[in-house]
């Protein structure tokens, strides 16, 4: 019995941590490439062109990255850097890079409301955080770009903690 005992404990502590494990899982994100069609998912955006022909797109990346601070508790606990890209009408990027100082000044804005917001802490990642930070963006965009603007791609997101 004594050296039951031990092997018994174990396998208890084992059931109940995989039972905790599994109750404790975080529910799954629904896949939204899936829950379109390919036809619907690539036109599915408030300013695409709506004259019913298809128009050129380009994709223009942002030169630097984008750099935003997490503030917890009046220290920063984490930064998170961002690449983004734009897509708009074709032949639009020398407009783009014209304006981009004005376009990094009110996407750095917006990044910080986001972090204020806690959308940059914990899983920063998730489709709900990420879709919100890319909806914004594009509103952004379009107020400063004009309605040529997709869409805002987000390329590279990293979070740093100090």
């Amino acid at each position: 019995m004594g050296k039951i005992l031990p092997i018994l404990m174990a396998l208890i502590g084992l059931g109940g941590g995989v039972g905790a494990g599994i109750m404790l899982r975080p529910a799954p994100e629904p896949d939204t490439a899936t829950a379109l069609p390919e036809d619907d998912a690539a036109t599915d955006h408030a300013s695409a062109p709506a004259d019913g022909e298809e128009k050129p797109i380009d994709y223009i990346k942002l030169n630097n990255q984008f750099v935003v601070p997490v503030i917890e508790d009046g220290r920063v606990s984490s930064l998170v850097v961002l690449s983004l890209s734009l897509a708009m009408k074709s032949g639009d990027s020398a407009y783009v890079y014209e304006r981009e100082p004005k376009l990094r000044d009110a996407f750095l804005e917006v990044m910080f409301e986001h972090a204020n917001a806690g959308g940059f802490s914990g899983t920063f990642t998730a489709t709900m955080n990420r879709e919100i930070l890319r909806k914004a963006l594009l509103e952004t965009a379009q107020k400063v770009l004009g309605p040529d603007a997709y869409e805002v791609l987000i390329v590279e997101m990293m979070r740093q903690d100090t």
